[in-house]
């Protein structure tokens, strides 16, 4: 009998269990975190690039603002040297003597060109605060025509001639219109002055240090040009009113020596009508304080007062009714004296002033009185340009 060998019969994995291993819990938890994971990753990533590119653009447009502030003119840099800064910077120089840093210094110490040995250019705010001031102790610049220059000098134009306006007959040739013109040049003429105030009001937090330096420096040069514009003789110092030849030699004289006459009622309003009437209407008289105590007891023949004090305040008394201003520098009624003036001051007398002001802050010269010098230098000029628009009262010398 033949034997065969035997055949190992195996069953095969069931399907169940090959199902089972490829839907294994723990594999598909492996596999959802590594897909999170992966995800996660790309989305920092992604997130990483887009803040940097965020912070660029910020960090660029940063530095662009900050180049563009700190352009002159503009920005932060406009604001370091506008009006308070420069307050700021003249009353720190003032006060402790110490020039602020940066923009305030250059804010300071610009357009000056002797640095401290000449000054240094206070603030504009400070200039006008002065010339304010100034009015008080120079009445004429309160009526006269006031201009503001920024080089040594002006050229103005003054008419000389008249105009030839005539009566022509239709078709007839006209004669040309040519007033003649000439320049009359006025320079602004330095000044200086000096003023003192104490230690202890510079070291006074509270006290207005500004107002109260520009009115010490518009005081002293108040008087010095108040006086010039009358009769200043225009070399090294403004040609006065009263040193024009065409309004001296034109003026009205007193009958008598070292009075206004007998009859000053009359000379007076004999000086008025002899004004022509386009300036007569802006004219303003002109005398000092003794003068004017003399004619406010004028009175005309009907017994009544020349002098019409003004009934509203604020308003200046008339004579004639033309305001009166009181001119300290006037002369005294005398023989060969001008007393009194009559002039539209405004058509008739032109100020410049030179735009800088400096100041220079001197702690030793004062030092034994405990006081701290401040040397004040400006540049005005003044001239009669319209001789025509003042008639003057001159006193007879014999």
């Amino acid at each position: 009998m033949t034997l065969h060998n035997p055949i190992e019969i195996r069953s095969a994995q069931p399907i169940e269990t090959r199902e089972q291993q490829q839907d294994d819990p723990l594999a598909a938890v492996v596999a959802g975190v590594e897909e999170l994971r992966s995800a996660a990753e790309q989305h920092r990533s992604q997130l990483d690039e887009r803040l940097g590119n965020e912070v660029r653009t910020i960090g660029d447009r940063i530095a662009a603002l900050e180049t563009r502030l700190n352009r002159p003119g503009t920005g932060q840099q406009q604001q370091d040297n506008g009006p308070d800064a420069e307050i700021r910077a003249f009353l720190d120089y003032a006060r402790r003597g110490v020039l602020p840093q940066g923009h305030e210094q250059r804010a300071l110490d610009s357009g000056t060109t002797s640095g401290a040995t000449g000054g240094y250019t206070v603030p504009e705010n400070f200039v006008a605060e002065l010339l304010r001031n100034i009015v008080q102790f120079s009445p004429v610049r309160s009526v006269a025509r006031v201009m503001s220059i920024g080089s040594a000098s002006v050229k103005l134009p003054k008419r000389t001639g008249t105009m030839t306006a005539a009566w022509v007959d239709e078709g007839d040739d006209s004669d040309e219109t040519s007033p003649t013109f000439a320049q009359v040049t006025v320079p602004a003429y330095e000044a200086r002055c000096f003023t003192d105030i104490s230690n202890q009001l510079l070291e006074d937090s509270g006290l207005d240090l500004s107002a109260e330096l520009a009115f010490d420096a518009a005081e002293e040069f108040g008087r010095l040009e108040g006086a010039a514009f009358l009769k200043g003789t225009g070399t090294g110092q403004p040609s006065g009113i009263l040193a024009d030849t065409a309004i001296t030699t034109g003026a009205k004289i007193s009958g008598n020596a070292s009075t206004l006459g007998s009859a000053p009622a009359e000379l007076l309003i004999d000086l008025f009508y002899s004004l022509k009437p386009f300036y007569r209407a802006g004219a303003t008289w002109g005398m000092n304080g003794t003068t004017l105590a003399a004619v406010r007891k004028l009175k005309d023949t009907t017994g009544q007062f020349l002098w019409q004090p003004s009934l509203q305040a604020g308003q200046p008394d008339t004579l004639l009714g033309r305001p009166v201003l009181e001119l300290p520098d006037m002369d005294d009624v005398g023989a060969g004296k001008f007393p009194i003036i009559l002039g539209d001051f405004a058509q008739g007398y032109r100020i410049v002033d030179r735009i800088a002001l400096s100041a220079l802050r001197d702690p030793y010269s004062a030092a034994v009185s405990s006081q701290t010098r401040f040397h004040w230098r400006r540049r005005v000029g003044g001239t009669v340009v319209k001789s025509e628009a003042f008639k003057a009262v001159k006193i007879a010398a014999s």
